[in-house]
């Protein structure tokens, strides 16, 4: 990818900051004149509820920090390159950056799943606190190293529910042979409890669950659920989401430009993201309490997971959760990391209730 990043910084067609600083001797006086546009591809649908608006403040967040300097412009899923092609389009120099999830490269670097969620693992504040503090980001830069991406939090769905259902679950047995949307790890939990998993974008999931191309699906909370639409064509709706306890977002910067921009530009950029991961798990908060009111006024019905289910989810994550650990020497390490953060976390967690 080294190729793709000389020829992203020779052919930009814009006078870069990233580009210019990449050539010492013009990088001082081109700070002062240039600007520079960055795409930001998304993996959702232009504005849509939570992760859509998320990407539409940090491009907004980006622009004003920076004084305009760099003018971001926010593209939804499908608009330059598809849901699950934005790793990509950001390493080759298709987009300058992309708001995305980490897991859903876990096929290519399995310790990113990590840096999303985990089943039964870190809650959205325990998680900032290991990538902040605990030598999460330091593993994530790492991680990513071969991908030609910088990694930023930039933006938390807060604590997910279990899904929504068309016909109710009972025990464990209503679970065999449903067919469900999910991401990550819980996938492969749902799996081994005889369910039947699909990975789709955030975009096709609507249509798949009316056309019963699927039976059920896990995707965000309600402020989110409730936006597309999942309440309008299945009933029942699970909690907790003990596959997916946190939502952290990440911003994808192009490895080259982001070494290459100056130092105050550089912070700005990450300002921005460190902003928006806390105001959107702030907004994911407000509203997801405010959609739950909603969905119970039109009927939804919100119930807990049956305890068969929970405690044999909870003895297949182990499972899960040791398999995959066990892929790479990366993956160990991360999973290393996590569990000590897990550790070390969970008495203060316990204190506050």
């Amino acid at each position: 990818m080294q190729s793709n990043r000389r020829s992203f910084l020779k052919n930009s067609s814009l006078v870069g900051l990233g580009a210019v600083a990449a050539t010492t001797t013009l990088a001082t006086p081109a700070l002062a004149q240039g600007r520079q546009r960055w795409r930001m591809v998304t993996s959702w649908a232009k504005g849509s509820a939570g992760p859509g608006t998320t990407a539409d403040r940090l491009g907004a967040r980006i622009t004003a920090a920076t004084d305009g300097k760099i003018e971001v412009e926010v593209l939804g899923a499908g608009e330059l390159t598809s849901a699950f092609g934005v790793l990509d389009a950001v390493a080759d120099g298709t987009a300058e950056m992309a708001h995305t999830a980490s897991f859903f490269w876990a096929g290519r670097v399995a310790a990113a799943t990590y840096f999303t969620t985990m089943p039964f693992g870190l809650s959205p504040s325990a998680h900032n606190a290991w990538v902040r503090f605990g030598g999460g980001q330091e593993l994530w830069d790492e991680a990513y190293a071969p991908l030609d991406a910088k990694p930023l939090m930039a933006g938390n769905s807060g604590a997910n529910m279990a899904g929504w259902f068309k016909k109710p679950l009972n025990s464990l047995d209503d679970l065999r042979g449903v067919k469900i949307r999910t991401a990550g790890l819980g996938g492969e939990i749902y799996r081994r409890l005889g369910a039947s998993t699909v990975t789709l974008p955030p975009s096709e999931i609507f249509s798949a669950l009316q056309s019963g191309a699927i039976d059920a699906v896990e995707f965000l909370g309600p402020f989110s659920d409730r936006g597309l639409g999942f309440n309008q064509v299945a009933d029942h709706y699970y909690f907790p989401g003990f596959n997916k306890p946190n939502g952290t977002a990440e911003a994808l910067v192009n490895a080259n430009l982001w070494a290459n921009l100056p130092s105050d530009i550089k912070a700005a950029v990450q300002n921005a993201c460190d902003a928006e991961n806390d105001a959107g798990l702030a907004e994911a908060t407000w509203f997801n309490a405010q959609a739950l009111a909603a969905l119970k006024e039109d009927g939804a019905v919100i119930g807990p997971m049956p305890t068969d289910i929970l405690e044999a989810s909870r003895a297949k994550a182990k499972d899960v959760i040791a398999e995959f650990a066990s892929k790479d020497a990366m993956t160990q390490r991360v999973q290393a990391s996590y569990d000590k953060a897990l550790s070390a976390l969970a008495p203060w967690e316990a204190l506050q209730g």
